[in-house]
């Protein structure tokens, strides 16, 4: 047996652990992707076997707490892939409008970019006020930082990018101030937004909506994992619901696929039949 499969034999006994442990589910997450990063874990933790950061895993609740981003992959930035919110505002936007009110679920939230982006777009087309936003993760150091709503200064010019490419109806600078040494977005945003811990992996359905969106985060999974998702958006969501993914991503491989159509392929957004 080669050095890679005795490796991935111990990252499935660390994810068995961690979830006896500390009742999170990592074990259908790509072994790929999950391998490279608990590597990466090896070195910040100074552990030079997989057993010894197993050990620390489960003994110090502080260690798997800063071994939650080596799990889940944090990695966003506002009006991320401007086509894709472009085509919210062009092809989903008219149909939400004819609902009293909304619900929308940002599953996989991270560190809350798209959150904001989404409040932003809604709140430019007059649907914020009646809508109810909820931004989800397992990960509660992200959840805090998304609730907060302040990022760097240094991001903001590549967001303002993004937010024009994205169709944005005025500046990015009229949603945010400057504050905390960053950019602190607007309260009025966050009235309307619920941010919650929640697994794709072990949680249910929490509330009918009328769009989901979880865009790179079921790249991450293994086809099993990827339909328990994707059969939960379904759940979720109302008839002729939409769900938006990751430009990387596809229904086509999950058991839930002949329960959507494509209302903009290219963008990966679907409509719930």
């Amino acid at each position: 047996m080669d050095d890679d499969a005795l490796f991935d034999i111990e990252i499935r006994l660390l994810l068995e652990a961690v979830l006896q442990r500390w009742q999170h589910d990592f074990r259908d997450y790509a072994v790929a992707s999950l391998r490279r990063r608990m590597r990466l874990a090896m070195v910040h933790f100074g552990c030079t076997r997989m057993a010894q950061l197993q050990d620390r895993v489960l003994h110090e609740p502080d260690v798997f707490a800063q071994m939650l981003p080596y799990f889940t992959v944090q990695v966003s930035e506002m009006f991320r892939d401007p086509p894709y919110f472009k085509a919210l505002r062009d092809e989903v936007v008219p149909v939400l409008r004819t609902w009293p009110s909304i619900k929308v679920w940002v599953a996989g939230c991270s560190t809350g970019e798209e959150a904001w982006s989404m409040a932003i777009l809604l709140a430019e087309e007059g649907l914020l006020e009646r809508s109810i936003l909820y931004a989800t993760d397992i990960n509660p150091a992200a959840l805090r930082s998304a609730e907060a709503g302040v990022y760097a200064l240094d991001r903001i010019a590549l967001f303002s990018r993004n937010y024009v490419a994205a169709g944005g109806r005025g500046s990015l600078s009229d949603h945010y101030t400057s504050a905390y040494g960053g950019a602190a977005f607007a309260r009025r945003l966050k009235q309307q937004m619920v941010f919650a811990d929640h697994s794709l992996a072990t949680d249910s359905v929490f509330s009918e909506v009328h769009l989901v969106s979880c865009r790179n985060v079921l790249i991450y999974f293994n086809r099993r994992l990827q339909g328990r998702a994707v059969g939960l958006f379904r759940d979720a969501l109302v008839r002729g619901g939409f769900l938006g993914i990751g430009s990387r991503e596809t229904l086509q491989f999950t058991e839930h696929a002949a329960a959507f159509e494509p209302v903009a392929g290219e963008q990966r957004i679907y409509r719930r039949l």
